[in-house]
């Protein structure tokens, strides 16, 4: 290392020291100390020359884990040796003197110091203050000293300088210009314009969206106002002519309802006359269906009997012609019986013949395999003698070339042992004087490590205090964590079921006081309650039952159900004369000095009919002295539970019973049936009861909703007391860690050193033994490796000899085993041929036995055949004789049964008549039903059809306006009574609205949103315009600076150039130009060289010597 000046300031740096720990090979603490001139370090390969190069690189800032040569940047850190540990981290510092002030800090000295650790952490170090590395990087700008600096020339950096290429040479003459740190400097402001140029067309292209939206959005805005407008005036119209509509249709409606109970009473007549009509066909009937059974089983039995007979006559016939066939079939067996034993003969001689061949044959080659066999061993006999004798030459060719090898071997290692006796003797004095120095370091380490680890366990003993003490903080805030997630989760369930169940109250408590649900005329009525002490209530509000009951009991009150209980008549005249004075509708009234001993069904048959639960009036609670009115409205309806039970239920009772199932099938007197989907949407029986059930879970979700907010409240406060425990706790954690992990470092250090120095003195022990033992044993070595190689040269010789022999018997083996191969072929294909003979003549002759089995076995076959045959014949006879015997007795009984038959028919032709007369009575009693049938069924769809009228108008009045037909009333305008002239206004509206097209409502927010963020974005438009001229100014400010620094300092960088090129040549010239027609500041670097005694040219045109 030497002093460099530094062209931009004309001062000095100068490199102090280097201090290495844990980096590389560099397992202990080392400091290189520098002086005046230059430093060079020397030592053998892998001693860590370059190890020092790469601490300088890499405390400077090198990143590139490439350059240090390893894979990552943990390879640094010391991985430790088979007798010393890794080590966990490694730091590396350089001391520089700036005593001049080349560097821009106020120190005479700078200390750039890094750290690393194996877990990754790593951080850099100013002064022995933490820093960032971009500041390490700005603080040696300029000054040649960096990772990529012409202070550290590495291998490739030359090449740099040398390379044909001018660019590659430009950094380093940016850096000895000075221009650096602007060019840096501009790279960051040309990256900051470059991001508001992209911020400024980002908000251009906004703002141009934004002004293509706006003149849309004022247009919509526009339309939206007057399409509001519109639109209420429409509402008005709309929701009093619904209210004139209403009006009307419930007038109908009662009136139509009226009409249709008076046509269902008389349809309930008529289906009991027409009952008692069927109960007498089906008497009749069940006499003409036995009387048809009888005949009908006579008919089967006659029917059979002919069946029987003419079965057994086709058995006698099928048999006799079984016995003909079998007759046939054993005469052609004879035939076929002699024929087989004429083939059997002739394949038993054949069998015979072909014996006595196989015979033959079998001789034949077993004579030949015998002179094969022993062909075949004594060529394996010549082939074993030849490849013994080949492997015995080859064995004595390759002895010769290993002793030639071991021969230069032993030369070689002779030549060794003596460079080897010489380093021995010089390392032997290097040991013995390093022993003695290394001796006498360990004491002192020892008393070190002593003290820091009293320091160390005091440090524990109180870490492990805190930390039993933190780890009990710890468990707790969980605990309070735990019990604030489950209570804030109970919490959120119960406010939500206590505003649900808070909503659902006040929605039908809502209901309940403005009568939602009922009539017109009866609201009307309800509002003179507080008035009139003589109104008691209606009905549904006077009676109660269980839930299970509430749609049988509705279905049983039908419309009575919003009736009006007064307690006199003159209270309800007066409550009729108001309605009528305000034409409000039409309401019944129940007065109870009216109502008295309502005759009910008590201790009738029917109420022990399977099913049935009771009367309706008894599943009922009434309030105090409404239970006539229960009795006269309910007592003579049947509640049942299923609608199979109230079938067969009222069958019984003669149709002649109200009956209700629990899910609302109502079965009228007479035989009628009402059922399908019960509309059960607002129950006015069962409001009274929800209405109670409601507000006791509300209470009791209120008060769980407060003790869980309470739980909530206490806890976070004990939490938040425990969390400041806690980090006071870490806190002190943390400086005891601080000062915990200062004592292992240094007592790891101190260990380090004790270990190393034990080691240093055992090893440098044992290599002493090791040298003064190798010594010995170099020159027992020398003596035997002479012995050796003697030795060798003799055995050389002996096989040479020996390998001469061997090839003679080889040469006269390798003749015999080639005619034993020729006899051998011959007879191998000698024995294949009479193999096949053999095989040719063994086939046939189990194909001849085959052929005789099969014979023997076809005729063993039809012997039995004929036995069966002759033994069917017999028992087949005999069978014809037992049918014919069956079909006589059959044919006496069917005769009886065709005279029992006749008479059985004339009766039911008597009983036919009788039905016709009962059918025709029945029929005209049916179309009586019919026409009353068909009149209930136009009454009651005039009564659906208004009633669903009243309800799509109340659905219309919701979905088009959200409100409901009481919300209307309050709404009523009584100058509009034209229901014709309003319906007129109301097209012409709709055809206003629609006329508008589509209409954007929430355009006129929109538009308000769009034009704030359009007057914010137009500053920011401008603001980010004034930023970008402000930062091209910096650039070309920039740019001018450092065009006008390079040109100064190129020019001194060019006459220094001419005069070292001189030094070094004794003469000549030497220049540098920049490249032409490229801007100064990109433009590379030519270097133009003259030797003495040679043209001008350009430095690639250099010898190899002349370039170094």
């Amino acid at each position: 290392m030497k002093r460099y000046s530094s062209t931009v300031s004309g001062t000095e740096l100068f490199l102090k020291s280097i201090e290495i720990q844990g980096f590389k090979s560099f397992a202990n603490k080392i400091r290189f100390e520098f002086h005046n001139g230059i430093t060079g370090i020397v030592g053998p390969n892998g001693s860590g020359k370059s190890n020092v190069a790469d601490a300088v690189r890499w405390v400077l800032g090198e990143q590139r884990v490439k350059q240090l040569r390893g894979s990552s940047m943990q390879d640094v850190i010391f991985a430790g040796t088979q007798a010393r540990r890794p080590l966990g981290f490694a730091y590396v510092a350089i001391t520089l003197d700036n005593a001049d002030g080349a560097l821009p800090i106020d120190y005479r000295e700078v200390t750039v110091a890094r750290r690393i650790y194996r877990s990754g952490e790593s951080e850099y170090l100013l002064n022995g203050t933490v820093c960032r590395l971009r500041e390490i990087n700005e603080l040696f700008y300029d000054t040649g000293i960096g990772k990529e600096g012409y202070s550290i020339i590495g291998q490739g950096q030359i090449d740099r300088i040398l390379s044909d290429k001018p660019q590659d040479r430009r950094a380093l003459f940016d850096e000895a210009a000075g221009i650096v740190k602007y060019k840096h400097r501009k790279e960051m402001t040309l990256r900051r314009l470059e991001s508001e140029k992209e911020n400024l067309v980002r908000v251009t292209d906004i703002l141009g969206e934004l002004e293509k939206q706006i003149p849309t959005l004022e247009k919509q805005q526009e339309k939206a106002k007057i399409y509001l407008k519109q639109r209420e005036e429409l509402k008005r119209l709309d929701i009093n002519a619904f209210l004139i509509e209403n009006g009307k249709n419930t007038q109908q409606l009662q009136e139509i309802t009226s009409q249709e109970t008076t046509a269902r009473q008389d349809l309930s007549d008529a289906n009991t006359r027409n009952e008692a009509l069927r109960v007498r066909a089906e008497g009749l009937q069940d006499q003409r269906r036995d009387l048809d059974a009888k005949i009908e089983s006579l008919r089967s039995r006659i029917t059979d009997a002919s069946i029987v007979r003419g079965r057994i006559e086709g058995d006698i016939k099928v048999l006799q012609e079984q016995i003909s066939s079998a007759v046939q079939r054993s005469h052609r067996l004879s035939e076929q019986e002699e024929i087989l034993k004429k083939d059997i003969s002739a394949r038993e001689l054949q069998e015979t013949e072909f014996a006595e061949k196989i015979r033959g044959a079998e001789e034949a080659f077993s004579r030949i395999g015998a002179d094969y066999e022993a062909a075949k061993e004594a060529l394996q006999s010549s082939s074993e003698d030849v490849r013994s004798l080949r492997e015995q030459l080859e064995i004595k060719r390759q002895g010769v070339l290993e002793e030639m090898d071991r021969r230069a071997n032993i030369r070689s290692r002779l030549a060794s042992l003596k460079t080897l006796q010489s380093q021995e003797g010089d390392r032997l004095a290097e040991v013995e004087k390093e022993l003695s120095q290394v001796s006498g370091e360990q004491k002192q380490t020892d008393d070190e490590i002593l003290s820091l680890k009293d320091q160390f366990r005091e440090a524990s003993g109180e870490i492990r205090s805190l930390q039993d003490g933190q780890k009990e903080i710890e468990e707790q805030i969980a605990a309070h964590k735990t019990t604030l997630g489950d209570s804030d989760a109970m919490l959120q369930r119960a406010q939500f079921s206590w505003h649900q169940e808070k909503s659902r109250l006040d929605a039908l408590t809502n209901l309940a006081e403005r009568y939602e649900g009922y009539g017109g005329s009866v609201r009307r009525v309800m509002k003179e309650k507080q008035r009139e002490p003589g109104i008691i209530g209606s009905v549904a509000d006077l009676l109660t039952t269980d839930k299970k009951y509430e749609t049988a009991i509705e279905v049983a009150l039908g419309g009575s159900i919003q009736n009006i209980v007064t307690r006199d008549e003159d209270t309800a005249r007066r409550m009729i004369e108001i309605l009528k004075r305000e034409r409000a509708g039409r309401a019944t009234f129940l007065p109870l000095s009216g109502i008295r001993n309502a005759r009910t069904l008590s201790g009738s048959a029917v109420l022990r009919e399977p099913g049935v639960i009771g009367t309706a009036d008894t599943l009922v609670t009434a309030a105090e002295g409404c239970r006539d009115v229960a009795a006269s409205l309910l007592g003579r309806t049947v509640i049942v539970d299923t609608f199979d039970h109230a079938v067969a239920a009222s069958k019984r009772s003669g149709h002649g019973i109200r009956m209700v199932t629990l899910e609302g099938e109502l079965f009228a007197p007479g035989g009628a049936i009402s059922g399908g989907t019960y509309k059960n949407t607002s129950s006015l029986l069962g409001r009274k009861r929800e209405l109670q059930e409601l507000s006791t879970s509300t209470e009791q979700f209120r008060r769980e909703v407060e003790r869980l907010e309470k739980v909530i409240e206490d806890t976070k406060e004990s939490r938040n007391i425990l969390r400041r425990k806690l980090d006071d706790n870490k806190r002190a954690l943390q400086e005891l860690f601080i000062r915990q992990n200062t004592l292992r470092v240094r007592i790891q250090q101190e260990e380090q050193k004790l270990e190393e120095a034990a080691g240093n003195v055992e090893s440098l022990r044992q290599e002493l033994r090791s040298l003064r033992e190798r010594t010995a044993a170099t020159a027992a070595s020398q003596a035997k490796a002479q012995e050796e190689l003697e030795a060798s040269v003799l055995l050389e010789e002996k096989l040479n000899t020996e390998a001469a022999s061997v090839q003679e018997r080889l040469t006269e083996r390798l003749k015999d085993e080639e005619g034993d191969a020729g006899r051998l072929s011959a007879l191998e294909l000698e024995k294949s041929r009479t193999g096949q003979e053999l095989g040719f003549i063994q086939q046939n002759a189990e194909r001849i036995r085959r052929e005789l089995g099969n014979f023997r076995g076809q005729l063993s076959l039809i012997l039995e055949s004929a036995r069966s045959d002759r033994s069917g014949i017999e028992e087949k006879k005999a069978r014809i004789k037992e049918l014919e015997k069956e079909s006589e007795e059959s044919e006496g009984v069917r005769s009886s049964d065709e005279e029992v038959l006749r008479d059985l028919r004339r009766q039911s032709e008597a009983l036919r008549e009788q039905q016709e007369d009962t059918a025709r009575e029945r029929e005209s009693t049916m179309e009586v039903i019919s026409g009353l049938d068909r009149e209930c069924i136009r009454l009651s769809s005039r009564r659906e059809r208004l009633e669903e009228a009243v309800e799509q108008k109340a659905a219309y009045m919701w979905e088009e306006y959200e409100i409901t037909p009481s919300d209307a009333v309050s709404m009523r305008d009584d100058s509009l009574t034209d229901l014709a002239k309003m319906k007129k206004e109301i097209t012409q509206y709709r055809s206003r609205i629609k006329a508008l097209g589509n209409v954007n409502v929430s355009a006129i927010e929109e538009y308000r949103e769009v034009m704030e963020r359009y007057s914010f974005l137009k500053g920011q438009y401008d603001d980010l315009k004034e930023a970008a001229v402000s930062l091209e100014k910096i650039v070309r400010d920039l740019e001018e600076g450092m065009r006008r620094q390079f040109k100064e300092q190129f020019a001194d960088i060019q006459a220094a150039f001419d005069k070292v090129f001189k030094e070094l040549f004794g003469g000549g010239q030497g220049r540098l130009e920049l490249m032409e027609d490229v801007d100064i500041l990109e433009a590379g670097v030519r270097v133009i060289a003259q030797p003495p005694g040679k043209k001008l040219q350009n430095m690639m045109q250099l010898s190899g010597g002349e370039k170094a």
